[in-house]
């Protein structure tokens, strides 16, 4: 059964442009040029409950726009969308109780108050039954190893302690569908996963649907299965993280790690060399081309290690984005 269920979504933004100086500013009050950025075009995808879905894209591509439609927090311009079978932007109580949405760079948590305090204000917004409630918490708490922090006031927890109880917060009502926007920016490698690994398991346990945007690949290679890519407000992709690879690169990456000091010049006629010194050697080589590549390789030097690797999937993603041109605000829809 699709939890979400997107078709034709589209928002256009209006602004307007103005003149420099005073005459312009005097202009604009009588006479404004509307310009029209579409920052979602005619997207359209469905996400099965339980799944754990990665949403990539450049800044500006759109996924922001997209989750605070799913959200309800902003009307589209056309197209349609079904959440749990709701409409989102009808903003029905009963959806509002099923769904929860956290910005990595926004904070829901009161910034003078203990985090505790927050999530007995949210039990009360939400209508949660005090034993659900408790039982949600103390799990959460359990898995996050949040228990010394519950009465410590917001503005003096760490950037990552702060984001975990931001999550708390979003899930003590047990949402059935879950909206991440770059829950991971600006952490530490150490809170990064271990935020990982909570939404990991939140996800396992109960089932959650959730839609995760995010610029660090660690965070989609490790949660995501699935991915959709985004670029100018268009899907370039939906399918297996396992597949990127395959749709878009041509290369692989040979590396090895010579036995004997080598000349540090490459020899004549092998092709794709990224890096060749006196230990090492890398080389980007079409896949077609790896068998022979790596024989030449093994018969002429005495090689302690040598793997085939694929391309690093943030190259795939930045091949993905390379390949639609950039596009800007127009005069009219």
């Amino acid at each position: 059964m699709s939890a979400i269920e997107v078709s034709q979504l589209t928002k256009t933004f209006t602004t307007h442009r103005k003149e420099a100086g005073l005459k312009g500013s005097f202009k604009g009050l009588f006479s404004r040029k509307p310009l029209y950025k579409e920052a979602v075009k005619s997207v359209s995808f469905s996400l099965e409950e339980g799944e754990l879905v990665g949403f990539l894209g450049p800044n500006g591509a759109g996924k922001t726009t997209l989750l605070k439609m799913l959200s309800g927090i902003l009307y589209p311009t056309s197209g349609e969308a079904r959440v749990l079978s709701f409409t989102p932007w009808q903003r029905d109580r009963a959806y509002q109780r099923q769904f929860s949405i956290v910005m990595g760079h926004k904070n829901q948590l009161w910034w003078d108050l203990p985090p505790a305090e927050s999530f007995l204000l949210n039990r009360d917004i939400y209508g949660v039954k005090q034993i659900d409630f408790q039982k949600s918490l103390d799990e959460m708490v359990e898995l996050l190893k949040l228990k010394d922090l519950l009465d410590v006031p917001v503005r003096q927890l760490s950037l990552g302690e702060r984001m975990k109880c931001e999550l708390v917060a979003a899930l003590l009502h047990q949402p059935r569908v879950l909206f991440l926007d770059e829950p991971t920016i600006g952490l530490d490698v150490i809170s990064q996963e271990k935020i990982r690994s909570f939404i990991q398991e939140y996800n396992r346990l109960k089932k959650t649907t959730v839609l995760l945007t995010s610029h660090y690949m660690q965070d989609v290679e490790q949660l995501c299965k699935r991915v959709l890519v985004i670029n100018h407000g268009r899907i370039a992709f939906d399918g297996m993280l396992s597949e990127l690879s395959q749709r878009y690169i041509d290369h692989k990456v040979i590396k090895v790690r010579f036995a004997d000091a080598q000349t540090t010049t490459p020899p004549p006629g092998l092709e794709g060399v990224e890096v060749w010194d006196a230990h090492h050697a890398v080389l980007k080589v079409k896949k077609k081309e790896v068998a022979h590549t790596t024989q030449r390789l093994l018969e002429g030097y005495r090689i302690e290690d040598l793997s085939v690797e694929e391309m690093e999937i943030e190259e795939v993603i930045r091949r993905i984005f390379a390949e639609a041109p950039e596009e800007s605000l127009r005069n009219r829809p």
